[in-house]
């Protein structure tokens, strides 16, 4: 398996063009911190970045947590929306912050890829963040339009591969894990539908509906509506278990796909200059919170399996899905200018 450093090698040359999103900051620089952190953290409210507008599900998954976390910090946790290049401007922001007090609910495209797909991109996952932990996790789900042919998994697969390059799927746009899952998902099955990028998931199945294309990889809040009412069928989700977001639908493993589990997911991340104790009180602090059973039933409405963990479980699973992915994007010569 290809390692994050190795991955990240082949774009180090080209760093150094920073797109005009990249060019805003939070704080003042960072010798004027002398003295921060005297003692006992937080001190001050706590902003948490999010890189997508209201309403969207990482903001959902953010504002869950956020009332919650404050009384177990002590103070304030004010969600901040930050839209923009997929998440990417709140997640400069972060990359960049000097306040201590400045930390991001930022998706796996952020923490892992976001380099590669674009060398342009002003942080580095592996470099610039300290990873505190996941909030909740969710399998995609693998759907056909419902003139696919066939009922078990293995029936809906084989009328896949019989389309060839005929067939067409549709993702959110290039760069996305339903556009780099669908391409492992090639690999690993031998189907072969184009590739037709939307600018959103209700594009997609808008198109979906429409008999434009054949195929997607979905959220399953999204995709379940359309396969209850038979215009969808569903090969599978996405997840090495069965998901409680779709618990009546086999995972790909159960159709024998192997080598393609994925998970979109989403964690609290800090600037890699956030002291050791803040970031352990910080995720100390999450975890209480993800244990709570109406925490757990708010994420699991917003779309979002909590999933609490240590801070070296997030930078583990950093470094994995960056060298799945990763591999999928050199692999494909897969770039975005977002």
């Amino acid at each position: 398996m290809i390692s994050k450093r190795r991955l990240l090698q082949g774009v180090a040359a080209s760093l150094c063009v920073t797109p005009a999103w990249a060019q805003q900051t939070l704080s003042p620089p960072r010798a004027a911190r002398a003295g921060a952190m005297p003692g006992a953290w937080p001190t001050q409210p706590v902003r948490v970045l999010v890189g997508f507008p209201a309403g969207a599900s990482p903001d959902l998954a953010a504002r869950a947590i956020a009332e919650p976390l404050a009384r177990q910090l002590g103070q304030p946790v004010i969600v901040e929306n930050k839209p923009g290049a997929s998440g990417n401007v709140a997640a400069s922001l972060v990359a960049k912050a000097q306040d201590d007090h400045t930390i991001g609910a930022l998706i796996n495209g952020n923490l892992t890829i976001a380099k590669l797909l674009n060398p342009a991109t002003p942080f580095d996952p592996e470099k610039d963040f300290a990873p505190v932990g996941l909030i909740g996790t969710a399998p995609l789900v693998l759907a056909t339009s419902g003139e696919a042919v066939g009922k078990t998994p293995a029936e809906l697969l084989l009328w896949a591969r019989n389309l060839g390059d005929r067939g067409r799927y549709g993702t959110p746009g290039i760069g996305t894990v339903g556009h780099l899952g669908m391409e492992l998902l090639k690999t690993r099955t031998s189907i072969a539908p184009q590739h037709v990028p939307f600018n959103g998931n209700p594009q997609v199945i808008e198109a979906m509906l429409a008999g434009r294309i054949q195929l997607a990889l979905l959220p399953p809040g999204l995709a379940r509506p359309h396969v209850a009412s038979g215009k969808f069928k569903a090969i599978g989700v996405t997840s090495p278990l069965r998901s409680p977001l779709f618990a009546e639908l086999p995972t790909l493993r159960e159709a024998e796909v192997r080598g393609a589990d994925l998970e979109i997911w989403t964690a609290l991340a800090a600037p890699a200059g956030m002291a050791k104790p803040a970031v352990a009180r910080l995720n100390a602090a999450l975890g209480e919170v993800l244990h709570a059973p109406e925490i757990q039933g708010q994420l699991l409405k917003a779309g979002w399996q909590s999933e609490a963990g240590t801070p070296q479980a997030l930078a583990y699973r950093m470094r994995t899905d960056t060298s799945q992915l990763g591999g999928v994007i050199l692999m494909r010569g897969i770039r975005s200018e977002g």
